[in-house]
């Protein structure tokens, strides 16, 4: 409850909070007339004799979802990036705060809340993520003047008492065992999974990867696409397409699919070949979710390895290029992320950390070569 004045293009407007209720009105540009009119109105509240019962009640934080999820988002994102927004609404936001009016919700709500899922272990992207539909929605309500100022900006850093879960990817030896698995018991599946070991494609990217995407002259790649759920996402989740380097190894394994799939295409009686790279017996894309239950987690069982997800030969991918010594920077671009610091911190505490040469190196020419003579005669 209460009456504050807020200045917008030049003019002075009072918002009045009242048992639910809320109303907004334009006083004009005169800042000591518009302070007066506050005075009354505070006084008429004390008082009791000022009444909003003709305005329309303040809505509720889930009426401005529906629409925000309805209107902005769509018209922002992607399908598959929709379905996500709504299913984080439905499971952690709606049911704290779905039924709260606007105007109740404050900053100290959305850090106590953000700062639970923190302490619960959720990741600091899932966190971000939390908060940026918050304030996406809150923004719709500051735009309609239904709130001043949205109370999601400038919470300040959450401390999580919680460590953040760290990645496990496979070793290079484990990694090995289970290429050698679909090699024995899924052969015409091992394409795929070597596909994801040796390029670090998110398994949407790799469904959506056709024929033309690839450059066998090259080496290399383009990724140009996403696919779930069997509706494709004419960019990936970064927005833009990228290039990834293709190993000798990957390269001939494709090759020789290709050559398998244009036979397939003779036999099965397609008028063409099919334009993606990994499909069904009936030529078309594959379904996430049945490769996953059917044939990977039917290989590492096989293998007799830890259950994983199929995303961890991503990370598996990555710390396997930074035990080779290539840079943070490469391995950005090669996975495609949309910034050095998102890579820097996912995969930087598995950087090398440097040793003493390296500094040495930095020495002017006549310190290191009397670090070296001393060197020589410690032998």
């Amino acid at each position: 409850m209460g009456v504050k004045l807020k200045q917008k293009d030049g003019a002075w407007w009072l918002f009045i909070n009242h048992n639910g209720l809320r109303k907004a009105k334009k006083i004009g540009s005169d800042k000591r007339v518009a302070l007066d009119v506050k005075k009354k109105v505070e006084a008429k509240l004390a008082l009791g004799d000022f009444s909003l019962d003709e305005q329309k009640a303040v809505p509720t934080f889930g009426e401005y979802a529906e629409r925000w999820i309805a209107t902005v988002v769509p018209a922002l994102n992607k399908s598959g990036t929709l379905r996500n927004y709504r299913m984080t609404l439905n499971k952690h936001i709606m049911p704290v705060f779905g039924k709260m009016k606007i105007s109740e919700i404050n900053r100290f709500s959305i850090k106590e809340f953000l700062l639970d899922k923190t302490n619960q272990g959720y990741s600091a992207s899932v966190v971000r993520n939390l908060k940026n539909i918050i304030s996406g929605i809150l923004g719709i309500a500051v735009d309609e003047e239904t709130i001043e100022t949205n109370p999601s900006y400038r919470l300040g850093k959450l401390k999580s008492k919680v460590e953040p879960k760290a990645i496990e990817p496979l070793s290079r030896e484990e990694l090995a065992h289970l290429l050698d698995a679909f090699k024995k018991y899924y052969p015409q599946d091992y394409p795929m999974a070597l596909t994801l070991a040796r390029t670090g494609m998110r398994f949407g990217e790799l469904l959506g990867l056709k024929w033309g995407d690839i450059d066998f002259h090259g080496s290399f790649i383009n990724i140009q696409r996403s696919l779930s759920k069997s509706r494709i996402e004419e960019t990936p989740k970064s927005g833009k397409s990228r290039r990834v380097d293709m190993s000798k190894q990957l390269c001939e394994v494709l090759k020789d699919l290709l050559k398998q799939r244009k036979r397939q295409t003779l036999k099965a009686g397609w008028r063409e070949l099919p334009e993606f790279v990994f499909i069904n017996t009936q030529g078309k894309p594959l379904d996430d979710s049945h490769w996953r239950e059917r044939t990977f987690e039917k290989a590492l069982a096989k293998a007799g390895m830890r259950r994983i997800k199929v995303h961890t030969l991503r990370h598996t991918y990555a710390s396997l290029l930074i035990q080779n010594g290539e840079s943070l920077f490469y391995v950005q671009k090669q996975l495609g992320h949309s910034s050095i610091s998102i890579t820097c911190d996912t995969y930087g505490h598995l950087s090398p950390q440097g040793n003493h040469d390296a500094v040495n190196r930095l020495d002017d020419n006549a310190t290191q070569t009397q670090v070296k003579n001393n060197r020589l005669e410690t032998y």
